[in-house]
């Protein structure tokens, strides 16, 4: 009966709440496997670095403080591919589908929370829209390892080389960006079947579950020849056309900043599929085909940029959202050619989604910079005595850490106990926090709020 009370609790948990509690016990219990003996060779992780993997996998980011194929065992390491796939499918995507599997009601709250962090629009059956992300996964990831085991195979052998495949295909599918090579790609970045695969695997995981849904179906409607031409909705364009030019754009910028720098003398399908990878990569997976040391400052700079926007809504990936940035990008160019209102593709943007992107925005800077400046305080109070690559390299970091990333510059490995903490927060908060402030923000909207007069003030 003591255990009534807590029931009770958890059962009238809010969904903001809700995400926040499963995320965090989900990581609590990989944290205690991880730490057991049987989870790594030589000597058991402490617990502050098991729980930093356990974050860093559940939160599919990537930045390790063990290497994944030497210091943990196969018990570790499918520790950390069971925490890389719930990350990636979610929760309560999870929860959802096992209550429909056992035919059990689904909650209003259960409802709400997988229609704000799924949907766009509404869909005439939820379990139809579970069972297809769970069946379009396991196609995905079960071709992509099919794919990299033709390369890994003749390799490394038969089952390490089948084992490797499907590892990386699913860590590419969630982006998550763990590796079981302690130099992640870097073997790889001139074999276009591995480029393509782990690409096409990050792509498909980046761009949301509901934007390959509906590409299927518009697909699936003109095999059919129906006389009335399928039309994609406005989320799915903006996510198409905002990943593409991001992918294009970073490719071209890479390859220009570093053709006579770190991609000299390599030859010219090689320093194309690094150029290529590294801007898919940078925005969600964290994966790697070449030292990203020895890129310049204004490749490294925008890379940050890259992991700011991330993903698309609904994905695997983290970010501010390549939807938000769009939103972003359009309310100043309707601005600025006077329009009050914010519009794209021929339709007008609601003023309450508006309002949500800049508020996500902002409160990603405001909560990067307010862990940078703890990071600095908590890894070297002198840090203006340090290298003037310092500030770059926890900077990197941060980003890498909130947009759920995994990239890093070297700061990952020189972190201390209250370095790793912090990661371990803004890892945490990247993946949930902004989702449960829109939540909390959209809760909180009152329709007859008290409207003081107006007074202007001076501003720019």
């Amino acid at each position: 009966m003591a255990d009534v009370p807590l029931l009770k609790r958890l059962k009238n948990l809010s969904p903001a709440q809700a995400l926040v509690f499963y995320y965090g016990a989900t990581i609590l219990l990989g944290a205690l496997l991880l730490a057991t003996p049987w989870a790594a060779n030589d000597s058991p992780l402490s617990f502050l670095d098991a729980l930093f993997t356990a974050t860093s996998a559940q939160c599919v980011t990537g930045l390790i403080v063990v290497d994944t194929g030497t210091r943990l065992t196969l018990f570790g390491q499918s520790v950390v591919l069971v925490l890389i796939q719930i990350g990636g499918l979610g929760i309560m995507t999870f929860s959802v589908y096992l209550f429909i599997y056992l035919r059990v009601g689904m909650s209003s709250r259960g409802r709400w929370i997988i229609n704000e962090t799924l949907m766009h629009s509404p869909v005439s059956s939820w379990q139809e829209l579970i069972k297809g992300i769970f069946v379009m996964t396991l196609v995905i990831e079960g071709g992509g390892a099919l794919l990299l085991a033709l390369a890994f195979v003749p390799v490394l052998g038969f089952w390490p080389g089948l084992y490797s495949a499907l590892f990386h295909s699913i860590s590419a599918f969630c982006n998550a960006g763990f590796s079981l090579f302690p130099d992640s790609m870097v073997a790889f970045r001139d074999n276009g079947l591995v480029n393509l695969t782990l690409m096409g695997l990050i792509v498909l995981g980046g761009i949301g579950f509901l934007v390959i849904r509906e590409l299927l179906q518009v697909a699936r409607n003109r095999s059919k020849k129906r006389s009335q031409r399928p039309k994609l909705s406005l989320h799915t364009k903006i996510v198409l056309v905002t990943s593409s030019f991001l992918i294009l754009y970073g490719a071209v910028v890479i390859g220009w900043l570093e053709g006579g720098n770190a991609l000299a003398g390599m030859p010219l399908m090689e320093g194309f599929w690094t150029a290529l990878f590294q801007s898919v990569s940078a925005r969600t997976a964290g994966f790697n085909t070449i030292d990203l040391n020895t890129f310049r400052a204004p490749t490294l700079f925008l890379i940050i940029f890259l992991m700011f926007i991330g993903a698309s809504p609904g994905s695997a990936g983290g970010g501010v959202k390549t939807t938000s940035m769009a939103l972003f990008f359009a309310i100043f160019y309707n601005r600025l050619k006077g329009s009050p209102h914010t519009s794209l593709f021929r339709r007008t943007i609601p003023e309450e989604l508006i309002s949500k992107a800049l508020a996500l925005v902002l409160l990603a800077i405001i909560l990067i910079g307010i862990a940078l400046f703890a990071l600095m305080i908590g890894q070297n109070l002198d840090l203006a005595h340090e290298s003037a690559r310092e500030f770059l390299n926890y900077t990197f970091e941060a980003f890498s850490a909130f947009g759920t990333v995994g990239l890093s510059i070297g700061a990952t490995a020189k972190l201390t106990g209250a370095g790793k903490t912090i990661i371990i927060v803004l890892m945490f908060v990247g993946r949930v926090g902004l989702l449960t402030m829109a939540f909390a923000i959209a809760g909180r909207t009152r329709r007859f709020a008290t409207r003081y007069a107006e007074e202007n003030i001076m501003i720019g």
